[in-house]
């Protein structure tokens, strides 16, 4: 006899199926959280925005110690503080909850707030294999009186690269003489392996004719362009989570295990940056983030 009561076994081996998929979400936000890949700001905005996602039903003891530096002891101090139930869930805080959650996180770990006075000089810097020139490609496309800067490199072009277009590919002997006659604006080697540089002289007249130049670099590159230009407009761009960062690296195939784990481990780090960065933009979907990236230009 069938207990009517009994779920079907295709039901229940479902429900367990979405289970673990959630668990596995929920551990991944944690995760980007953990590794600065997302801010703590950033995870409970998507909480808040959408309670019944995998930020939404994570329990607030578990974002807490998420965050670096965040200890069990230091969890029960906040949560007691802060006058929260450890079986809350994100997406389930109260009004009151959620003002005093947003202002304890801004007062501890604050985002980085816009600063006055900016050049129309716009950096857009990120991890390896985060999309960076497939956003900055968008942005020519679609908004061509924004100037997209060339950079000049000593690596040897990839398939599809064009000569001008997407770099300028010289030697190091060509590298070291434009360093020596302050011909680049920035310059870097970068994964220790290749040398990236900015030429000068586009960027200059762009700004002095009044228009909108846009630097496609790296992080040491982009610390260079602040140091050199305080006012320039620093944009860090970033991946949805740490497992596609991964998953857009290994995909595109090109470049092999042992460049793959250098680079890997230098993202973690670069990651780890993105607080000296004026504006954060996740790439989800590459047209969203490139319109992302023009509006903070357009300010």
């Amino acid at each position: 006899m069938t207990d009517s009561r009994r779920p079907p076994d295709v039901d229940r081996i479902a429900a367990s199926r979405r289970a673990v998929a959630a668990r596995r979400e929920r551990a991944a936000l944690k995760r980007d959280v953990t590794t600065r890949v997302i801010t703590p700001q950033e995870l409970l905005r998507r909480a808040l925005a959408d309670p019944d996602s995998a930020a939404g039903a994570m329990r607030v003891p578990e974002f807490l110690t998420a965050i670096p530096a965040v200890g069990e002891g230091k969890r029960d101090r906040i949560l007691a503080e802060l006058a929260i139930s450890p079986v809350k869930r994100l997406g389930g805080l109260g009004a009151r909850q959620r003002r005093d959650l947003r202002e304890f996180l801004d007062r501890r770990w604050p985002e980085p707030q816009p600063r006055p006075g900016r050049s129309r000089l716009v950096v857009l810097a990120g991890p390896t294999a985060v999309g960076k020139g497939t956003v900055a490609a968008q942005i020519q496309a679609t908004h061509p009186e924004i100037h997209l800067s060339v950079s000049a490199t000593t690596r040897p072009p990839r398939p599809g690269e064009v000569e001008g277009e997407h770099y300028f590919f010289v030697d190091d002997a060509e590298f070291d003489r434009m360093i020596a006659a302050g011909e680049l604006l920035e310059h870097a080697t970068v994964h220790n392996r290749f040398r990236y540089g900015t030429p000068r002289g586009p960027i200059e007249k762009v700004l002095t004719d009044g228009g909108t130049a846009l630097l496609e670099i790296d992080l040491q590159g982009a610390r260079q362009v602040r140091a050199a230009d305080p006012s320039a407009v620093l944009v860090f761009l970033l991946p949805p989570s740490w497992d596609e960062l991964v998953h857009r690296l290994v995909g595109r195939g090109t470049e092999d295990a042992e460049e793959r784990a250098r680079r890997l481990r230098t993202a973690r780090t670069e990651l780890a940056a993105q607080g000296e960065f004026d504006y954060r933009v996740v790439n989800d979907d590459v047209a969203s983030a490139a319109e992302q990236v023009v509006a903070v230009a357009s300010r």
